[in-house]
């Protein structure tokens, strides 16, 4: 007891202090972020662009797509270009070529290799010379690169609207015709395109050859090659991972033999009277909707897919008229998040009874309508997003009721709020019915109890993070505070919930010690928080930090992983639980679930994670298919698996036994990795390697160009993907005809529950 209360201290000691650090180099993002400027002169005083148009204009990126149409400094999505790669790509060979027909007489092409130096010398120190006055708040560009700002502004205007000049490179980037109708938003549109621009090719002050964005993008014509910071601190993160999983083996392999100890397992199945309470049977229907939710997922994924090589239709169906690409990835982002968090949100309201063996009055009624508030919110979020990106309703819309544009968190404002209120509720149901057993301190695992419910807590409070960026957020704020929520949101206090409830049901089926599991889990805790959260800081690298961001960010992102190197060891010992008593075997596919886990936790988030994780790899590959290689692994593989198999333990509790029908989840089981598996190391992660290559030989802008994003290997490896799709999707109709097979099955016992 003692031992653990020891643990628990240094927790909330690593906590505060990791928090601490990521406020501080929050900051130091906002004092160090591109300045927006006053306006944008030529050398002749002549206003190019105004500071309110380029906020204007990120505002309209935004809500005419955002990151589900292309990326701004990387982030995303990768059938259009990166529009900051691509825009510095442009007005260089643009300017190069001014230079060239202004001195020669003739085109920079046409030019020998002697004079083709020159200008290429003179490029990199124009485009690198950074002109910012901090007193007038004016950039001043030379009159020849005005005029290339000009002829990039007018390519974007025209690809934007519905010049059917642009439709063949429309059609190349899945985009719609007049996606942004009006032209004064054009114009700020372009505008925001060349700051984003800026800010990658042009030194800090006081810096050489180190730009806003520390030289990301790759791009050869301007000098913008990885810094020695990208390289040494990639070193040291390599090195602290070796050392960390060194530390971690010594540590397992010093207490081996002291956490083996064996364990009788019980004769019969301890929950096999479990009485299911109104709340916990009330929990059925949201296990039905997580499974709607994961099938139009895999619908949507599907024509998502599918735009990469038809651009607007499918199979000849002109689909994107109705359903744009816009849409669809936003839904299939999106979803992947909410039935995910619904399977754990259930799950936590299904076994809070069970666990204090108290019922609160009318908890079922909060708990229906918790239900039907949640599917208020993901109906009205997704079908207000599909109508303001249908409609170009612009950007107050898209802002508060549409589509925000920002991957994984794209609903409006008002969903977001009704979302957070909705977890508020979700946390009082569930400390209502958890306070008997926690203040009584005889409880049985009542540290395990603790652990479940605080990071219940952080679930509920942390998604305010989700409110903390305005419409006129600097972007490089607002990526910060989208990547606190979605990595510390869904990969941080999820994972220790999730974590926490397989440790009681385990314990609570008397397969480990409640007193081992009390003090593994806070362990675990400990070690994953301890990279968890600054390791946030990985996704920070390129979008306006310091060299500070990159440091913290490369050596925490480690230590992130190094866990996640035994899991895949932990999960073998989880299926060996499976033949502990013949009893077990009611709950294997749930059991299986959970190993599954394991396995997707060391491949998927650890292999593929840490991949694209040093600062060095990263400069190369964000932006790229690498990226979603390591997210269909991980977010599905981890925290899907995990969902699918929390919610076979909860339906087992609410199903008679004679009705539950294992031969329909052993191929949904089967399908799900085996398609997961087909689809990321067949199709994903093939086109990323290939795309990594075109990066490093010409630059970013070339790797996302329609060049190498429609070239025949391309193509083949998007097709690839088909058959891995369709095994996975059989899968999850399997999953689905198991679901129904259970309606009107449930068991029909007293509603009293046995305290687990």
């Amino acid at each position: 007891m003692k031992s653990t209360r020891r643990l628990w201290g240094w927790l909330a000691v690593i906590c505060l202090l990791s928090f601490s650090v990521l406020l501080y180099l929050g900051k130091e993002i906002y004092l160090a972020a591109p300045p927006i400027p006053t306006a944008v002169v030529d050398a002749g005083g002549k206003v190019i662009f105004t500071g309110e148009q380029i906020q204007r204009g990120q505002q309209v990126w935004l809500a005419s797509g955002g990151q589900q149409v292309g990326t701004v400094w990387g982030h995303g999505s990768y059938v259009a270009p990166d529009w900051s790669a691509d825009w510095l790509h442009r007005e260089a060979l643009a300017l190069r070529d001014i230079w060239a027909r202004q001195a020669y007489g003739q085109p920079y092409q046409a030019l020998d290799a002697d004079h083709q130096s020159l200008l290429d010398g003179r490029l990199r120190q124009a485009m690198r010379k950074n002109t910012y006055d901090p007193q007038s708040g004016r950039i001043t560009i030379s009159a020849e690169r005005a005029q290339a700002v000009a002829q990039i502004a007018a390519h974007y205007e025209g690809l934007y609207s519905a010049d059917p000049a642009f439709d063949t490179l429309r059609d190349q980037y899945a985009m719609t015709a007049n996606a942004v109708p009006a032209a004064n938003d054009r114009e700020a549109l372009a505008s925001f395109y060349f700051w984003s621009a800026w800010s990658a090719t042009t030194d800090r002050p006081g810096e050489t050859d180190k730009t806003y964005t520390n030289n990301w993008p790759h791009e050869p014509l301007v000098g913008n090659t990885p810094t020695a910071a990208n390289g040494l601190w990639s070193i040291a993160s390599v090195v602290l991972l070796i050392a960390g999983i060194a530390g971690m083996i010594w540590y397992h392999s010093a207490r081996g033999e002291s956490e083996s100890e064996h364990i009788a397992t019980p004769a019969k199945d301890p929950l096999f009277n479990l009485r299911p309470t109104p709340s916990m049977r009330a929990t059925m229907k949201y296990f039905y909707v997580v499974i709607g939710l994961l099938l139009v997922q895999v619908g949507m994924g599907a024509v998502t897919a599918h735009y990469t090589v038809e651009g607007h239709s499918f199979f000849g169906i002109p689909l994107a008229e109705v359903l744009p690409w816009v849409v669809s990835r936003t839904i299939h982002t999106q979803l992947g998040v909410l039935w995910i968090a619904t399977a754990w949100l259930a799950t936590g309201l299904y076994i809070s009874p069970v666990l204090s063996g108290y019922e609160p009055k009318l908890q079922k009624l909060g708990v229906d309508l918790l239900f039907w508030a949640l599917i208020f919110i993901v109906v009205g979020s997704t079908a207000m997003g599909w109508l303001g990106s249908l409609q170009h309703l612009g950007t107050n819309f898209s802002f508060w009721i549409g589509n925000q544009g920002l991957a994984y968190t794209s609903m409006g404002r008002m969903w977001q709020i009704l979302l957070f209120v909705g977890l508020l509720f979700w946390l009082f149901l569930m400390g209502r019915a958890l306070m008997p057993a926690l203040k009584n301190r005889q409880t049985e695992g009542r540290g395990l109890i603790a652990m479940v419910f605080l990071s219940a807590t952080c679930i509920g409070l942390f998604y305010a993070s989700s409110l903390a960026w305005g419409q006129h957020t600097h972007y490089s704020m607002i990526e910060y505070w989208r990547w606190c929520l979605v990595h510390l949101w869904v990969e941080g206090f999820f994972e220790v919930f999730a974590t926490a409830v397989i440790a009681l049901i385990f314990s609570r089926l008397g397969l480990i010690r409640i007193e081992s599991a009390n003090r593994a889990i806070v362990m675990e805790t400990i070690v994953f928080l301890f990279g968890g959260i600054l390791g946030t800081l990985h996704h920070l690298y390129f979008t306006g930090a310091t060299t500070a961001v990159i440091a913290v960010g490369a050596v925490f992102s480690a230590f992130e992983v190094v866990p996640l190197a035994l899991v895949g060891l932990e999960g073998w010992h989880t299926y060996r639980q499976t033949r502990a008593a013949p009893w077990v075997e009611n709950y294997k596919w749930s059991i299986l679930c959970f190993v599954a886990v394991g396995v997707w936790n060391t491949v998927g988030a650890g292999l593929l994670g840490f991949s694209i994780n040093p600062p060095i790899s990263l400069y190369y590959v964000q932006g790229l298919n690498m990226t979603p290689a390591h997210g269909h692994a991980a977010l599905f593989g981890v925290y899907g698996m995990l969902g699918i198999g929390l919610m076979l333990f909860c339906l087992r509790g609410m199903t008679a036994r004679e009705n539950w029908e294992d031969k329909w989840l052993k191929p949904s089981f089967w399908m799900l990795n085996i398609g997961l598996f087909m689809m990321v190391f067949f199709s994903i992660l093939p086109s990323g390697i290939y795309q990594a290559w075109a990066c490093v030989s010409r630059g970013l802008w070339y790797a996302r160009s329609p060049e190498v994003i429609h070239s025949p290997l391309m193509q083949d490896l998007v097709w690839l993907r088909v058959p891995g799709d369709i095994v996975f999707a059989v899968g999850v109709c399997y999953l689905g005809w198991f679901a129904l097979r259970l309606i009107g099955r449930r068991a029909s016992r007293a509603a009293v529950p046995q305290e687990m």
